[in-house]
């Protein structure tokens, strides 16, 4: 029987095909997250609703969110296949129904739609990339598929400004339908699974009450000091409610037969502090992708279009570095790795932070170049350790648990932040507005620093584990790496 190991890692390998439909995939969400924002105005002259337009990432993302816990358990039940393509499906749905919109509530709740297909396509990716790829290539095949984060950092808003500029905005949504068309052929032609058929208890009362607790903390999180105060009854409701709701949620998977989040996701120390690494690097990500572009075009009247290359940057330092990983995981160890890697990350943060006083294009490029140098030496070994601590039949829970980390890590980043920065504005906004947009993103930028700081004690915190080593972890668990052997896998 031929090893994943033995086939090779490229795009004309055996699993090359596979490959390509992964980052065609990942690219419809990719793009589509830097897509939208340069279309706003076209949108809002076309159909109104100025004041709801923030819904169309709120929806987004919530949707997204909330659903990816609940497609990993699914994809550990009926295998990768059929829930990729209902995401590719129900992706390709919302953006036909987003493109024909007749006003603003109904694109949000296209828009909403989308996000779910979302939450199905890049986690379970990710997963079937850790079935068909052996230890020592899934750093490489991690680079291929944050390449076309690189690529679509670029490409996304360029077409939006495109589509804009032309007065189409809606093919910034129909663009995607050949996307979706053709990585779902590519993956129902190439993706071939054997999955052990077996009767499973569906937990649908721990789906909803994950989906609907989390959907009200994390809108909360989204819209607090935003779409209303704080301190308002309907924010305190919000949590409370979402609270009661969690805490329901954790009784009910104590009796579930088989519970869509189990309890060992985070009770195992390996993958517990990846989860909170992973936590981190949402936090970080969404406090220079939110406040970047806003700093240099606020400070220095940059275009947006500049600031979009500059924090570009970002994405492109990523790639370079998670394409490389594998070569120190596999000789330093997974922690060892990562520990590198947010050293780096707190060093570009640092230099960010300390040159935010005096604004330059060329300075906020290069700390945003050398901080996705260092996520890619942490987000990548984190996650390929994390996968490979677990059998088949447990990788999806743990990748989409991983993933769900990083997006709660951007929402609560975004409160954070957004509170940070509007405190700061309120009390310079009479010195004019550029002196306080640079106060307030400096603030925002020194809150990121704090927070790569925190997570360099999850980093310290995971298990000295090295690449092939037994999968019994000093807690008992499965929370060691396997053996590379473990390539030849279910999926092929």
């Amino acid at each position: 029987m031929k090893t994943a190991r033995a086939q090779g890692v490229g795009f004309r390998s055996e699993r090359g095909p596979i490959l390509i439909a992964l980052m065609l995939s990942t690219g419809l969400v990719a793009i589509d997250s830097t897509i939208v924002a340069t279309a706003v105005p076209s949108i809002v002259r076309d159909v109104g609703g100025f004041e709801s337009f923030p819904w169309l990432f709120s929806a987004y993302l919530l949707a997204q969110a909330v659903s990816v816990p609940i497609y990993g358990k699914l994809s550990d039940m009926l295998g990768r296949k059929p829930i990729i393509l209902a995401g590719i499906g129900l992706f390709l749905l919302g953006s036909v129904l987003c493109g024909i919109a007749w006003s603003m509530p109904a694109l949000i709740a296209f828009r909403a739609l989308q996000g779910l297909g979302a939450g199905a396509v890049l986690p379970v990716s990710i997963t079937i990339a850790g079935d068909i790829y052996s230890l020592e290539e899934r750093a490489k095949v991690q680079g291929y598929l944050a390449s076309v984060w690189a690529v679509s950092s670029v490409v996304g808003p360029s077409l939006g400004g495109i589509f804009s500029s032309l007065g189409i905005w809606r093919g910034i949504f129909l663009v995607n339908i050949p996307l979706c068309l053709l990585a779902g052929w590519m993956l129902f032609r190439t993706l071939h699974e054997n999955v052990e058929r077996a009767k499973h208890r569906v937990d649908y009362a721990g789906a909803a009450l994950l989906a609907v607790s989390l959907g009200l903390l994390i809108l909360g999180a989204l819209q607090g000091g935003q779409g209303w105060a704080w301190n308002s009854p309907i924010s305190i409701g919000i949590f409370v409610v979402g609270a009661v709701l969690l805490a329901v949620f954790l009784m009910v998977e104590r009796r579930a037969a088989e519970p869509v989040l189990p309890s060992w996701v985070v009770s195992r120390r390996l993958l517990g502090t990846t989860t909170l690494v992973s936590f981190g690097v949402g936090a970080v990500m969404i406090g220079l992708t939110s406040y970047v572009p806003t700093f240099l075009e606020g400070a220095l009247d940059t275009s947006p279009f500049m600031a979009g290359l500059a924090l570009a940057a970002l994405t492109l330092g990523w790639p370079l570095s998670a394409s490389q990983a594998g070569r120190f995981y596999l000789r330093i160890g997974f922690k060892a790795t990562a520990l590198i890697g947010i050293s780096v990350t707190v060093a570009g943060l640092l230099a960010l932070a300390l040159t935010a006083a005096t604004p330059n294009v060329a300075l906020v490029a290069a700390s945003c170049f050398v901080v996705g140098l260092g996520l890619g030496l942490v987000a990548t070994p984190t996650l390929i350790s994390a996968q490979s601590s677990v059998e088949w039949n447990e990788r999806g829970v743990v990748t989409s648990s991983n993933m769900f980390a990083r997006s709660i890590g951007s929402a609560l980043g975004v409160a954070v932040f957004g509170a940070v920065a509007n405190a700061v504005y309120a009390t310079t906004a009479g010195e004019g507005a550029a002196p306080a947009v640079v106060a307030a993103s400096g603030a925002v930028f020194l809150a990121a620093l704090v927070g790569g700081i925190l997570t360099v004690a999850a980093v310290l915190a995971m298990p000295a584990v090295k690449a092939g080593a037994s999968r019994k972890d000093d807690d008992g668990g499965t929370g060691g790496e396997p053996a590379l052997a473990e390539a030849e896998d279910k999926t092929r």
